[in-house]
């Protein structure tokens, strides 16, 4: 159970700084404030999810530095191009598209991308994670189990609203699948546009999400 509880603390606080570096990004970028990430709370899992597994898959084998950026870039890039498949199969839209960018692959990933996931991977491994490590290890046994399961309960209510709501916008697409993707997506857009803060959400954390022409191409086959 304390074991659980550590990698999941681990968890939390790796979604929760991979969030803080995407709203610092776009906060340059943009000039405001936007609440990135899939989930309605300050996290972005799929940060915390990378980093678990660079620890576990690494571990102490640190020797080489160049083999630990490598590994880095793979892991993550494969975790980034799983993650990006599923939510397409799932919500019928994309929501990153690296396809203008160069050296893509499928427009899921890029190595534009791929690089800092290298040099990240090199922070946590020699830097972050040892730091995070005794930071948790001051915790009492028990209040990181309390702490661990607040946080777990938190973050399950946090999924089962957002997926509602992604699935709800999911019936909105194949509402309108009749139409062009252009189309769909204003009109996807307005549909968010006209719910609540939660809709509205989504729509500021990805502004460029696409809803593809084969994803609609497959609705349309099953309407006929």
């Amino acid at each position: 159970m304390e074991l659980f509880a550590r990698y999941f603390l681990y968890f939390i606080i790796y979604s929760f700084i991979g969030w803080s570096m995407e709203v610092i990004c776009k906060l340059f970028e943009l000039k405001k404030f936007v609440n990135r990430g899939f989930l309605i709370g300050p996290i972005c899992p799929i940060y915390g999810y990378g980093v678990l597994l660079i620890v576990l898959l690494i571990g102490s084998n640190t020797s080489d530095v160049l083999a630990v950026f490598l590994k880095a870039i793979l892991i993550c890039s494969v975790l980034e191009y799983f993650t990006s498949y599923f939510m397409e199969k799932l919500f019928k839209a994309r929501w990153w598209d690296y396809s203008r960018r160069k050296f893509n692959i499928n427009g899921r990933i890029c190595l534009e991308t791929m690089l800092p996931f290298g040099i990240l991977g090199c922070v946590v491994i020699y830097l972050l994670h040892p730091l995070i490590v005794k930071i948790v290890d001051y915790l009492n046994p028990t209040l990181l189990i309390i702490i661990a399961i607040i946080l777990f309960v938190i973050y399950i209510i946090d999924n089962i609203v957002s997926f509602n709501v992604m699935n709800k916008i999911k019936g909105e697409i194949k509402k309108q699948a009749k139409d062009n993707t252009e189309v769909i997506r204003k009109k996807v857009l307005d549909f968010i546009d006209a719910n609540s803060i939660l809709y509205r959400h989504i729509k500021n954390a990805y502004p460029k999400f696409e809803i593809h022409d084969k994803v609609l191409e497959k609705l349309r086959m099953k309407d006929r």
